[in-house]
């Protein structure tokens, strides 16, 4: 809103400071301060809230330590992920962008369906809440939104490169240019540490005939919404200890920040050799606001954690991260730049699968770890939780440089 305000004042009257507002880097900043202030500031009145409406977390016994004095603690936390993220982003971001569009749906989707699962476990007082197979057809849900507008949608195109004929040099198509070709509809996305790294989902069926090529959105649209249902139950899975999942995904968020910006800088995503994205650095607002609202919730959220951020916060991170990396052509960089919500992933099905296997041959179920997912394993080797999650978080930083690195690595 006020990207439309200070846009008509610098237009019609020049008004001093008001061309600020054009450039991206502004926004972003001025999104992130207003996150963290909203989540930092705000944040105490909505857990008193919480509390005063009894949402207090129910604590499932798991023989943990220091578990039963979490009980009570309120819930439904990820109402001030929320409202930190998209009050910014409505005051900063253009929202005529098909892809703050895209990701403003996103996180209001998933916010229903945590806030609903959230709901339900306080009212029935268990932790069952909402039953697994609406969450999934949720997630379903939101990732055939996101396919059918990734494929169909006119606004979300790529801009390729192309090598003249005259001076055999690599150059970036630009609106400029005449002689170059417009951005065009394209199923191409990013693969890490190759050399040629573009991969076209297109190419899985067009090599039985090019006349297949039409029929691309068979295959995206499936890989877009498993991609959305893994990603956000493996956010779900890392909600387990006081601030694993907020300081996890914060590095996460900052990270993806950084791609969408080069994805949508024709000058840098050149330098980069890396895919342009027309449009896609208005996500960086969106983006940043998120990061803020986050590490605003850590302020309440750490080691002894005054609210829990629930269903509502845990799902919709992990809808939001992948949505992001769909967005930005990123999303085979997932189980690098989400490698904790990929192990905690891992942790549980290896566990599942082997307990099952056992006790299919042997009679009796065996554990590979102690308790999954994997922070509760070191939990019951005895490591305090706030080591737990300081660890876990420098793992992150360090996936995440492995990531960042690859925008020069092939």
């Amino acid at each position: 809103m006020l990207y439309y305000l200070f846009e008509y004042l610098e237009s019609e009257y020049q008004f001093p400071g008001a061309s600020l507002f054009q450039f991206i880097t502004f926004r972003a900043a001025m999104a992130i301060i207003v996150s963290l202030l909203i989540s930092t500031i705000y944040g105490k009145r909505i857990i008193r809230f919480l509390q005063k409406k009894q949402m207090g977390e129910r604590i499932r016994e798991l023989g943990l330590e220091g578990q039963a004095e979490k009980a009570g603690t309120p819930t439904m936390g990820g109402i001030i992920i929320i409202l930190a993220t998209l009050i910014p982003v409505l005051l900063f971001a253009r929202l005529d962008n098909i892809y703050v569009i895209l990701l403003i749906i996103t996180t209001l989707w998933m916010g229903v369906i945590g806030l609903t699962d959230d709901l339900l476990k306080i009212k029935r007082k268990d932790k069952e809440g909402l039953a697994g197979k609406f969450k999934v057809i949720g997630q379903v849900g939101l990732g055939l939104i996101v396919g059918c507008t990734m494929y169909f949608h006119n606004d979300i195109t790529v801009r390729q490169e192309k090598v003249t004929s005259d001076t055999e040099q690599v150059v970036v198509e630009t609106k400029e240019n005449s002689d170059f070709k417009p951005a065009i509809k394209s199923t191409k996305t990013t693969l890490p540490f190759f050399k040629n790294n573009e991969f076209d989902y297109a190419d899985l069926i067009t090599w039985i005939s090019p006349g297949l090529e039409k029929y691309a959105w068979l295959i995206f649209i499936p890989v877009v919404i498993f991609i959305v249902t893994a990603v956000s139950n493996g956010a779900n899975l890392t909600d387990g200890i006081d601030g694993l999942a907020a300081g996890s995904s914060a590095i996460i968020v900052l990270t993806l920040a950084l791609f969408a910006w080069v994805s949508g800088n024709i000058i840098f995503s050149d330098y980069l050799n890396v895919m342009y994205i027309p449009n896609s650095g208005e996500m960086t607002i969106f983006i940043t606001a998120f990061a803020g609202a986050l590490v605003g919730f850590l302020w309440y959220n750490t080691y002894p954690a005054q609210v829990f951020m629930g269903d509502t916060g845990s799902l919709t991170i992990g809808g939001i991260i992948a949505v992001i990396a769909i967005a930005i052509r990123k999303e085979f960089l997932i189980p690098i730049l989400c490698g904790i919500f990929f192990i905690e992933t891992l942790s549980v099905m290896i566990q599942v699968s082997w307990f099952k296997y056992t006790k299919r041959k042997y009679g009796e179920g065996r554990r590979i770890f102690l308790m999954s997912p994997l922070h509760h394993h070191y939990q019951k080797k005895g490591i305090h939780e706030s080591k737990i999650v300081a660890r876990f978080w420098i793992v992150g930083i360090f996936m995440a440089i492995i990531a960042v690195i690859t925008l020069k690595v092939r």
